[in-house]
């Protein structure tokens, strides 16, 4: 293992102590299992982030009613922006 010295803030302190004493780890240990996470989230395939946005595709009502999103998706999408 490689010895390293962090910074937290107040906030991210407390939560980390509660979260290892909730699961009955050493700081050290929650530390490291967030850090795992946060690395496997991050290097999401492709494959992964197709099946995400499949999932949310037509969960959203079109509130102005649109016919045409599929021929004029930059337009609307730049209107959503303004």
């Amino acid at each position: 293992m490689i010895r390293t010295q962090i910074q937290l803030t107040e906030k991210q302190s407390r939560r980390i102590r509660a979260l290892a004493r909730e699961k009955g780890v050493s700081l050290a240990e929650a530390i490291r299992r967030c850090i795992d996470e946060s690395l496997v989230d991050g290097a999401r395939d492709r494959t992964t982030l197709f099946e995400h946005a499949e999932q949310v595709v037509g969960a959203f009502k079109d509130r102005s009613k649109a016919s045409d999103l599929s021929s004029q998706h930059d337009r609307h999408l730049a209107k959503a922006y303004e």
